[in-house]
């Protein structure tokens, strides 16, 4: 409800204020970087996934070498997933800092406020993704035995990985690719 809420922000605003102030602001934007940041966000649900499987058949972590990815457990894949989540956040604020030295902040126009709230409260709850992922790896890595418990634990992290890079995907097409 809360995201689809910042869209409807984002729509209304986008109506009320009329084409010439969402050219020009649309225009600032790196789609190029973004398309790729958005790759790998989108990516780290397939890395999650796999961690999702290697938690399923209660394999915590590698049974191989590092480069055999298919004897990867739970632990690498979930690594490695917030990794990517990492960097996506990274690429924001990269991107944000860009913007602000070409002039749109939060409260430069109606497009920078809704770009920042609804770009910045996504990022929120990637960085809350983040810290789940770190509180499987870390109950993970104390337990005694990998089993039901942490499985579940893995695949409930990972839905809502899912949900938020699904919310991405609408969030950029919606900001980046619709002019």
């Amino acid at each position: 409800m809360f995201f689809a809420a910042l869209f409807a922000m984002y729509f209304t605003t986008r109506a009320v204020q009329g084409p010439k102030v969402w050219l020009e602001s649309t225009g600032m934007l790196n789609i190029p970087f973004a398309a790729t940041n958005t790759t790998v966000l989108v990516l780290s649900s397939v890395t999650c996934q796999y961690g999702v499987f290697a938690a399923e058949r209660f394999q915590a972590r590698r049974a191989g070498t590092i480069w055999q990815l298919n004897k990867w457990g739970m632990r690498e894949w979930f690594a490695l997933t917030f990794l990517m989540g990492a960097f996506f956040i990274a690429g924001q604020v990269y991107e944000y800092a860009m913007l602000v030295s070409e002039g749109l902040s939060l409260s430069s126009n109606s497009y920078g406020s809704v770009f920042y709230m609804t770009t910045g409260f996504h990022g929120l709850h990637v960085t809350g993704g983040l810290i789940a992922f770190l509180i499987v790896l870390v109950r993970v890595f104390r337990a005694q035995k990998f089993g039901h418990n942490q499985a579940t634990t893995a695949i409930v992290v990972s839905y809502y990985w899912h949900f938020v890079d699904i919310v991405w995907i609408a969030l950029f097409s919606a900001i980046y690719l619709i002019k």
